[in-house]
Parts: structure tokens; C-alpha cells; sequence
């Protein structure tokens, strides 16, 4: 089962458990995006505790080809964002899925 979760899906349970408004509750997971985000671009790794970590890692420019018409073409160097879960998500997750 593939469930994506949104901004929206997040805002609604904050709203449920804590009552919140919904403007004050959207706001609140924007600030914490945008705080991900400006985190990255300053020091290029955000760790959150007990979650994981966010960090910005370079892929290096390759040959790419078009599956239609078989042309090589260069793919430049980007950034990407990587995350890797903290230990004690890895466990909650371990125990859902033994049960």
C-alpha cells in the first residue's frame, strides 16, 4: 500500500489532536519545511532528534540517454537531499512490521 502523506494530511492531524485552527496549523508545517530547507542551504545537514537526518549530497555529472531516440546526452552535477532515519524510527518501525 502506497500512501502519500501531504502538508494537508499533517496540518489535519495537528488540528484533530491539538485544536489548533487550520491557518495556525498549516502555518506551523510550513515554518518547519521552511526551517528544513534554510538549515540545508546554510550548513548542507539538518538533524532532527530522535527523527533523522537531512543532509545535501552532490551527484557528479554522467552520460545520460534518451530511451526514445538512443542520443547520449550529459547529465549535469546536482544537488540531492538524502535522509536517513534515526535509530529509534528504524526500531518503531521494525516492531510494526513484526506484529
Amino acid at each position: 500500500m502506497n500512501k502519500n502523506i501531504t502538508k494537508d494530511h499533517i496540518s489535519d492531524f495537528i488540528n484533530s489532536e491539538f485544536g489548533l485552527t487550520k491557518k495556525d496549523c498549516n502555518d506551523f508545517v510550513k515554518d518547519i519545511i521552511e526551517e528544513i530547507i534554510i538549515g540545508l542551504k546554510k550548513d548542507q545537514i539538518v538533524k532532527i532528534h530522535n527523527f533523522g537526518t537531512f543532509k545535501i549530497r552532490n551527484k557528479k555529472s554522467r552520460i545520460g540517454r534518451n530511451p526514445k531516440s538512443k542520443v547520449d546526452i550529459m547529465i549535469p552535477s546536482r544537488n540531492v537531499i538524502s535522509f536517513k532515519p534515526s535509530k529509534n524510527i528504524l526500531r518503531k518501525i521494525n516492531k510494526i512490521n513484526d506484529t
